[in-house]
């Protein structure tokens, strides 16, 4: 089932059509830890900036552990999952403080760390210490079930487990960080998840998805991802230089960051309380939607002109001119940017 030239084939190709990326230039494990986090669910074009802004604000592990979580999560604003975020803050920490700044060197450590798998594991292992572990990503999957054929699911333990020993198996003896790379990056760029440029791929005369005509069909999946529905109700309260503003505390999507009082209901069923009916007038009402990997979010934003902003009819003002200081979800970060023209 192996076979030896499909190694050989994939560092040819990577040698040729490899993309210039900055963390690619190093083997510094901090460096290529905040790409692999920022790369979880992210692609690379949207992940770049963020990249480099996190470099620049932190450029070593003490200067990210010394951050507030706030300033973190500002960071990050706009990339979503955002327990990535707190988890890459609370890793820091614990880097700095309890192993004095040194990143672990083998994938055994290194899969301890909060916020770190399998696949980030042996990609910072693999990369940064050139330890003997495959990657298995989404790149992967596609790939190797394409080219062996492979049928088994890969959102079971079973199919999981099939994936990860034939990646295993397949390993160069040599140059195992530069091949991990080279069968990413071909997942990436040559058998996509559509559209596969298979025509000119090195790997095509022996391609079981390719010679029989089954490449759209794999990788299997068995589950369907379950949406869930929600509605959310923002209450926008300004009187056009103040604004309430509140933190999302509990453990659900956004945790931490801060949005407008928000009340989840139906749309047609939620009626402001009489505190904001009596000091506050509705001027504007829009509507949109958020899709997430899991859900589905229908908001209304009720936007109130206040007549008497302040502490005793309403809680948690800021001045909207701050409002730049504050992590924010996507939706929220759409609705001021377009509605009260503030950057944020």
């Amino acid at each position: 089932m192996i076979d030896e030239e499909f190694a050989v084939k994939l560092l040819s190709w990577y040698k040729t059509n490899k993309r210039q990326l900055p963390w690619r230039d190093t083997k510094d494990p901090y460096i290529i830890w905040i790409s692999e986090i920022i790369l979880q669910q992210t692609k690379v074009n949207q992940g770049m900036p963020y990249f480099y802004k996190f470099i620049e604000e932190f450029p070593n592990v003490f200067e990210l552990a010394s951050a507030s979580e706030q300033k973190v999560l500002k960071l990050w604003q706009g990339l979503g999952y955002y327990s990535r975020a707190r988890n890459l803050h609370f890793t820091a920490k614990y880097i700095s403080t309890e192993l004095n700044g040194v990143f672990p060197n083998n994938y055994k450590s290194i899969i301890k760390l909060k916020g770190v798998g399998e696949y980030t594991a042996a990609a910072i292992s693999s990369f940064s210490f050139n330890e003997k572990k495959a990657v298995v990503d989404g790149n992967v999957y596609r790939l190797l079930s394409r080219y062996y054929g492979i049928s088994d699911p890969i959102d079971t333990s079973s199919g999981k487990k099939t994936f990860s020993e034939l990646a295993f198996d397949i390993l160069p003896k040599n140059k195992v960080n530069i091949y991990n790379q080279a069968i990413m990056e071909f997942g990436a760029l040559q058998c996509t998840p559509k559209k596969p440029k298979c025509n000119s791929c090195p790997l095509n005369s022996k391609c079981y998805g390719h010679l029989h005509n089954i490449t759209d069909n794999l990788p299997v999946k068995s589950k369907r991802i379950k949406i869930k529905k929600r509605a959310f109700n923002y209450i926008v309260i300004t009187d056009g230089e103040n604004i309430c503003l509140e933190k999302r505390t509990k453990k659900d999507i956004w945790e931490n960051l801060y949005e407008f009082p928000m009340t989840e209901q139906e749309h047609e069923l939620f009626t402001p309380n009489k505190k904001i009916i009596n000091n506050a007038q509705l001027i504007k009402k829009k509507s949109c939607n958020h899709i997430l990997t899991h859900q589905k979010i229908s908001a209304v934003f009720w936007h109130f002109l206040a007549k008497d902003m302040s502490e005793e009819n309403f809680d948690n003002i800021i001045k909207i001119n701050s409002l730049s200081n504050y992590p924010v979800p996507k939706i929220v970060e759409n609705y001021i940017k377009e509605n009260l023209l503030v950057e944020v």
